[in-house]
């Protein structure tokens, strides 16, 4: 039973981006701080702001082609960050690079949730 248990977390955190990438660094020591460590990049931030503005816009018109082409371009986004982060850990050690970049992560993962919940608003 324990073992099955510890099987289902590892899988759990091997399965979302933001976990594994968190995992990995704390192999090399490194901790994340999700919580205490939220700076970001002025470009990034502007990019959130961008992105959130054409969500409202979007929810504001039920327009769910619109959030359907946010969140390809979200998608891209992340899959970008992901080869980065990746670039970060197998290359030449960058921990502090693999996890802001992983902190970026989490904040698209969240965006990503709300273009969901976007969906959910605009069919209900």
């Amino acid at each position: 039973m324990q073992w099955a248990t510890h099987v289902n977390e590892a899988y759990r955190i091997l399965k979302s981006p933001v976990q594994r990438g968190k995992y990995l660094l704390s192999l090399r020591g490194v901790d994340v701080a999700f919580e205490s460590n939220t700076a970001m990049a002025a470009d990034f931030l502007m990019q959130q702001m961008e992105w959130r503005e054409q969500l409202e816009a979007a929810l504001g018109r039920k327009d769910a082609t619109e959030l359907e082409r946010l969140r390809a371009r979200l998608q891209g986004e992340r899959r970008a960050l992901e080869g980065r982060i990746a670039e970060c850990l197998d290359g030449p050690a960058d921990a502090a690079g693999a996890a802001d970049l992983v902190r970026r992560l989490m904040f698209l993962e969240k965006f990503d949730a709300d273009i969901d919940a976007g969906f959910e608003t605009i069919e209900a």
